[in-house]
């Protein structure tokens, strides 16, 4: 196996599972840890992997984005953490608007049951899972729905958006970064966080560390439009004090 095909294979490998280890792929390849980490040196440098700490995860881009299934199954214990500290940020909001993706899944499951709620979300999961809530209005944004996702998206999706004022968003983002924003791979989703993010009067990004310094396809925000964020204490301090100096108040769980 030459260089090129052993990284062609590491980057299949991560996208398939959502990340990888270098332990596990030098036994699966035959070669030695410090080949691996070379490799993973090289795919990073071209903007495919990113590297962590014994590993790598996959870079989405207009042309890769990963599954809600694979986020399902990675750092679930943070990302439980994340959402629990995220819902903390409801305060006195009637309105709220619930975006796609695994961690805002999350979210909904520690919102309180005991108050009357109205959400709009472009997610059928989140849909489907507040829908029997006595007390919540439960509103489904129409549109195309995306199979990877099952989030609905393109125009008819953003136009709804665009005529509501809503309390709270709980938005989130394939990356964050203080030089490019809030990115996401795909152009019709990003129009979709765009709306929201214009429509909620304030807005919570909730994300695990590994989405800090990543930068997708397509921008639909900037830090300083976030008024909290909510991410773990894997993100340094040093890293952290530099996005809240931004205008976000930042938190660590």
């Amino acid at each position: 196996m030459t260089a090129e095909e052993r990284q062609r294979a590491i980057v299949g490998a991560a996208r398939r599972s959502g990340s990888v280890e270098v332990t596990q792929l030098a036994r699966t390849l035959g070669v030695a840890k410090e080949t691996v980490r070379r490799d993973l040196k090289v795919l990073e440098a071209h903007g495919l992997l990113r590297r962590t700490h014994g590993g790598a995860y996959p870079v989405e881009s207009g042309g890769f984005e990963t599954t809600l299934a694979a986020r399902a199954t990675r750092h679930i214990p943070e990302k439980r953490r994340i959402a629990a500290a995220a819902a903390e940020q409801l305060g006195d909001a009637e309105t709220i608007f619930v975006d796609e993706g695994f961690t805002p899944q999350l979210i909904v499951e520690s919102l309180p049951r005991d108050r009357p709620l109205t959400v709009v979300t472009a997610s059928l999961a989140v849909a489907t899972a507040l829908a029997p809530v006595k007390d919540y209005t439960v509103l489904l944004l129409g549109g195309r729905v995306r199979g990877s996702t099952l989030a609905t998206v393109d125009h008819w999706t953003a136009k709804m958006l665009a005529g509501f004022v809503i309390d709270l968003g709980f938005i989130g983002a394939n990356g964050i970064s203080r030089e490019h924003g809030l990115t996401t791979p795909d152009p019709a989703v990003a129009e979709v966080k765009r709306q929201a993010v214009l429509a909620s009067r304030r807005r919570v990004f909730a994300g695990i560390h590994t989405k800090f310094g990543a930068a997708s396809f397509c921008r639909f925000a900037d830090v300083p439009d976030l008024d909290v964020i909510v991410t773990s204490t894997s993100l340094g301090t040093a890293e952290a004090h530099r996005y809240s100096l931004l205008g976000p108040h930042l938190i660590r769980v």
